[in-house]
């Protein structure tokens, strides 16, 4: 962890106490485990209960350091002798805790490196359910980004001229989150393009690294300039099949991602309400409503009557509809 990180640990009624400097370890590990009761069934069928969470301890190691070292590690001690429910609490973590383990090794009066393990008796925050994802537009350019680099070690006359064009019907959209299918489509024919080529390009490279017969091309009674010239051809073609690779899977995320906006499927009918709930389910982020507002040509939060909305399968924060 950084060296800004608050770490601190305490009893509820009685404060807590706060770990500085070299007292603060580079990481903690969280997470755990589910118990889960297994039964196999005839025919290979398997039935997974789950029993709830387990949390893994929380341990990590540290150094007290000046005048005060052996006090605060003895404090530390008296916690663990206590035994009492602590809170812990570091970044966004908060937990209560007992510690399990606490050790120290006194080397000088001002020295003493300590370790302590922490059993979880309780996650006080809750688990996040979604992840809010970018922007429909900051996805799709940082998409283009990718496949622009990737464009340009491979070198392709006709690829590059295709990534452009590509370029330019991406520019030509002021926002895909209410873009319309003719917009959308667009934008596909030169993605499809750009694909055919790739592929092309895949299935030519790899006919030329396979007559390469053996690795690296170096064949008995070769002349070394030949065995070198077929070795740096396959370590050439080894590099751009791997770019070509990449690039095909970037546009195809670009394919799925502005393929899925504004499709007949994704749609909503609502009696009243508002945006921001809306946003908050699909998203998990109610400043998602921005991109339902602007799908649905509005910038009224507000919903009157009953309406089909139009909803991006990702949330749109950027401009056009103020916050």
């Amino acid at each position: 962890m950084k060296r800004d990180t608050i770490l601190s640990i305490g009893q509820f009624e009685f404060g807590r106490f706060e770990f500085s400097g070299m007292e603060i370890p580079p990481s903690i590990q969280f997470g755990g485990s589910q118990h889960m009761a297994k039964h196999e069934m005839i025919g290979g069928t398997r039935v997974i209960d789950c029993l709830g969470r387990s949390e893994k301890p929380l341990e990590w190691s540290g150094l007290f350091q000046g005048p005060t070292a052996v006090q605060r590690a003895r404090y530390l001690d008296g916690l663990r002798v206590a035994g009492n429910d602590l809170l812990l609490t570091w970044g966004e973590f908060r937990y209560t805790v007992v510690i399990k383990e606490f050790s120290a090794t006194y080397e000088r009066f001002y020295q003493v490196p300590y370790h302590i393990s922490c059993e979880v008796v309780e996650d006080l925050v809750q688990p996040l359910r979604r992840i809010a994802m970018p922007p429909i537009d900051q996805a799709i350019a940082d998409d283009l980004a990718a496949a622009q680099a990737s464009g340009d070690t491979i070198a392709d006359c006709t690829l590059s001229g295709l990534l452009n064009t590509l370029d330019s019907a991406i520019k030509n959209v002021s926002t895909f989150a209410r873009a319309a299918q003719s917009t959308i489509q667009s934008v596909l024919q030169p993605i499809a393009a750009v694909q055919a080529r790739v592929k092309l390009l895949i299935a030519s490279t790899t006919n030329a690294m396979g007559n390469v017969t053996t690795f690296g091309g170096v064949l008995p009674g070769n002349k070394v300039s030949v065995a070198a010239s077929k070795l740096s051809s396959q370590i050439t073609g080894t590099a751009k099949l791997g770019a070509l690779q990449n690039l095909l899977a970037v546009t195809g995320r670009m394919n799925g991602n502005i393929g899925a906006i504004n499709t007949p499927g994704n749609t909503q009918t609502v009696a009243g309400g508002n945006m921001f709930s809306i946003a908050q389910k699909q998203y998990g982020d109610q400043n998602g409503w921005t991109g339902i507002a602007k799908a649905n040509n509005t910038t009224d939060p507000f919903i009157q009557g009953t309406k089909t909305l139009t909803i991006p399968p990702q949330p749109d924060t950027t401009g056009g509809v103020p916050q």
